[in-house]
């Protein structure tokens, strides 16, 4: 087969396309032939050296969000069947409950090879089936962003008709949280530095974009725009950069979902804000198999689909880096594998 490694996470022209041996399902595992991959932010640090969690395995095969069908099972599994369109979980070793070590140990494209290859072992408890709606090049969106924003709203916030939830720029988990929050009947104020983008978030549902280029002081605008109440949900994807206007921009008892480091890792962070507005700050890492299967039923019940901003062809696997790094994109970047 072939695939995309990373011999030396030295930039995006590191990346090389090689042969491998064909892999073989074992155990209560599938074969899948990916048909669609997709790029998170983690996937351009890693090819970039500079992911903080740990530096990838030699060699590595990367993205952790890919689709396809399924072409052969191992041994015990019942769940799947040679023909099934699938994706693979973020973790494959996460099928429900809380995160442990061992989950965090089997993070696709990262401490595992991942999906930018033609052929995947996956675990059969590390896959689920996909929406019937959705393409493969949709489906290779979900695993990471899709999953990062419902956990977010969902299982941390509470999400709720009525609610009132901040979204910032429009990559893809604040993409994926738009839609899910206009799916369970929320508001979502919206924050983005492009004027287009801006619109587009609108056009999506958002009731308000805050420009923070020209607004730097967007939390008051927040404040305003909730009667000096704040919102019930803040999705975090900025980090060090922008969690002190969080806290400021979410009403007192609400809740914060820290997810992403886009303005950079470090900083002291003062604790008054959550202390005095009592706020709920909770750190995620993706999500588990039952959260994706539960999300997966709701995006086909509603018919929701994600929003792709360019697909790449297999070979072209550097341009689709360059395209996320240029910061252009507005949704998701995928890879069709053909």
């Amino acid at each position: 087969m072939k695939c995309h490694v990373i011999p030396a996470p030295k930039g995006i022209d590191s990346l090389a396309l090689v042969d491998r041996p064909d892999p073989a399902p074992g155990p209560r595992q599938v074969l899948v032939r990916v048909r669609a991959s997709s790029l998170n932010y983690r996937d351009l640090i890693t090819v970039e050296g500079n992911y903080a969690r740990a530096a990838p395995k030699p060699d590595l095969i990367p993205l952790s969000d890919g689709a396809g069908e399924v072409v052969a099972v191992g041994t015990g599994v019942t769940r799947f069947k040679p023909g099934d369109r699938v994706a693979g979980c973020f973790m494959q070793r996460w099928p429900g409950g809380a995160i442990d070590d061992a989950a965090i140990a089997s993070a696709m494209g990262g401490a595992i090879d991942g999906m930018l290859a033609e052929l995947a072992v996956l675990e059969e408890d590390g896959t689920v089936h996909l929406p019937k709606h959705l393409s493969f090049e949709q489906g290779a969106a979900l695993p990471c962003a899709a999953v990062t924003a419902w956990h977010a709203l969902v299982e941390i916030g509470g999400v709720k008709a009525g609610d009132v939830v901040l979204v910032q720029g429009s990559g893809g988990v604040s993409i994926f949280a738009l839609q899910f929050a206009r799916l369970f009947g929320a508001r979502v104020i919206a924050t983005s530095g492009a004027k287009a983008k801006a619109e587009r978030l609108k056009a999506m549902g958002a009731e308000a974009v805050i420009d923070y280029r020209t607004t730097p002081d967007w939390d008051q605008e927040v404040a305003k725009l909730t009667g000096g109440r704040g919102v019930d949900i803040t999705v975090e994807v900025g980090g060090a950069g922008t969690l002190p206007r969080s806290f400021l921009a979410t009403r007192i008892g609400g809740r914060i979902a820290v997810i992403g480091l886009l303005t950079g890792p470090g900083a002291q962070v003062d604790p008054m804000p959550i202390l005095r507005r009592n706020l709920g700050v909770q750190g995620l890492y993706v999500g588990n198999r039952q959260m994706f299967e539960a999300m997966n039923r709701a995006i086909e019940a509603h018919r929701l689909e994600p929003v792709i901003d360019k697909v790449f062809p297999f070979a072209a696997a550097k341009d689709a880096y360059r395209h996320m790094k240029s910061q252009q994109h507005f949704g998701k970047v995928v890879i069709a594998h053909g």
